[in-house]
């Protein structure tokens, strides 16, 4: 389990970190005495946000989480600047909308590419280096759609499930060396995930998307949406408790429950079947 004292003066990395969830994870570590290390592919917003976290103790680097290389490169950057990582928030993320039928291949290319292949650099890069120091703390930012059904959201909850999956694989794999994993499972939270700014620097294809969708999400987000700084501090305590599952809201848990509810009358039916061993 990660101390405090094992925090203060250490280094947490955060893909994604220029905004949102990502940018709020951050400011939380640096305000436990962390130095903090921002990849990002917006390189505009990493410029204002490093600023915003002081400049000795935050660095910002240009990072497409598809690209391995660049991902290696945040890593180095981060040894080299500050000596070590003792924490590594792999959060980057994008959304699009709209019936599966209907989603084209860029569209899951770029989803699962950000989503998922983003999360499997970041292990690939990162994991090694905590567990040959025998200790530290990886945060998956997966979401509640991956614990639920996602209608309207195919590419994104099926790559927030394989996040939770492949986090759930890590924590086991990795709980020996002393490194703690947890996924991060958020509802709606009020970032520009769903906006066109947003998106559009990310790489987000023109066409192959519902665009009446994603802005009806943008609405509700915008609505309803919990702050990120609620989401900064949870994770701050998740990685201080090892606690793997992180639901910083509820407005999902009927959603979650009722996911749970369908496996529990999957395990019913195949008894009733009498087939089971």
């Amino acid at each position: 389990m990660t101390t405090q004292d094992q925090l203060d003066g250490a280094t947490c990395v955060v893909t994604g970190g220029a905004s949102g969830i990502g940018f709020a994870m951050a400011e939380r570590f640096a305000l436990a005495g962390m130095n903090v290390v921002l990849g990002d592919i917006d390189e505009a917003s990493l410029g204002a946000s490093v600023e915003r976290l002081g400049g000795d103790r935050a660095l910002g680097v240009a990072c497409d989480v598809r690209s391995m290389d660049d991902v290696q490169a945040l890593h180095d950057a981060a040894i080299e600047r500050f000596g070590g990582i003792e924490v590594v928030c792999l959060n980057a993320g994008v959304a699009a909308a709209g019936l599966l039928a209907d989603t084209d291949m860029a569209v899951w290319d770029w989803t699962l590419g950000v989503n998922l292949m983003g999360v499997v650099h970041g292990v690939h890069v990162f994991a090694p280096t905590l567990t040959a120091q025998g200790h530290g703390h990886v945060v998956i930012t997966a979401s509640a759609a991956g614990l639920s059904s996602t209608p309207t959201m195919g590419p994104y909850g099926a790559s927030k499930a394989a996040a939770v999956g492949l986090a759930s694989a890590l924590r086991h794999e990795v709980a020996d060396a002393g490194v703690g994993v947890s996924a991060l499972c958020p509802g709606l939270i009020d970032t520009r995930i769903f906006h066109g700014d947003r998106t559009a620097v990310t790489g987000m294809p023109t066409s192959g998307f519902d665009p009446e969708a994603l802005a009806g999400y943008r609405e509700v987000v915008a609505e309803v949406g919990a702050p990120p700084e609620l989401v900064g501090e949870v994770v701050y305590r998740a990685v201080l408790d090892d606690q793997f599952f992180v639901f910083p809201t509820s407005d999902f848990d009927p959603a979650i429950e009722g996911q749970i509810l369908n496996i529990e009358q999957g395990l019913a039916w195949r008894d009733s079947l009498g087939l089971s061993s």
